[in-house]
């Protein structure tokens, strides 16, 4: 399941703003020297605010973003900033109500699941 959370992570962040999340910066599909494809996705990572042993927002959307591996180890480096963007990402509300889920239990996986396939599916046809 964490495979297919981070890739709709990654493709989201890819259809909202082209590339990274936080630095704005532009991501492309690579050709590679076999003629392969190297997706613009794959360039990204998926990186969580409240890290991924949190079970209870492992999956949450709202608990992560698509960034470039610069912006990544930055956040990882320099927590309060990591936080702050969030918050103003989120907003004090959304920041809050992520808080509330994070103390809850375990979530369904098989919905999840379900849940992120759909959302693939939306993204691949542009929705």
């Amino acid at each position: 399941m964490d495979d297919l959370f981070s890739e709709y992570i990654r493709k989201r962040a890819i259809a909202r703003v082209g590339g990274c999340e936080k630095c704005l910066a532009e991501k492309h599909d690579m050709t590679k020297e076999d003629g392969s494809i190297f997706p613009a996705w794959k360039q990204l990572q998926c990186s969580h605010f409240h890290g991924r042993g949190n079970h209870s927002v492992r999956w949450d959307e709202d608990n992560a973003a698509g960034l470039c591996g610069g912006c990544h180890m930055y956040f990882t480096a320099n927590p309060s900033e990591h936080k702050a963007w969030f918050v103003a990402r989120l907003g004090e509300l959304g920041e809050a109500l992520l808080e509330g889920r994070k103390r809850e239990g375990m979530p369904d996986k098989e919905a999840i699941k379900l849940y992120l396939k759909m959302k693939l599916e939306e993204l691949s046809k542009g929705t």
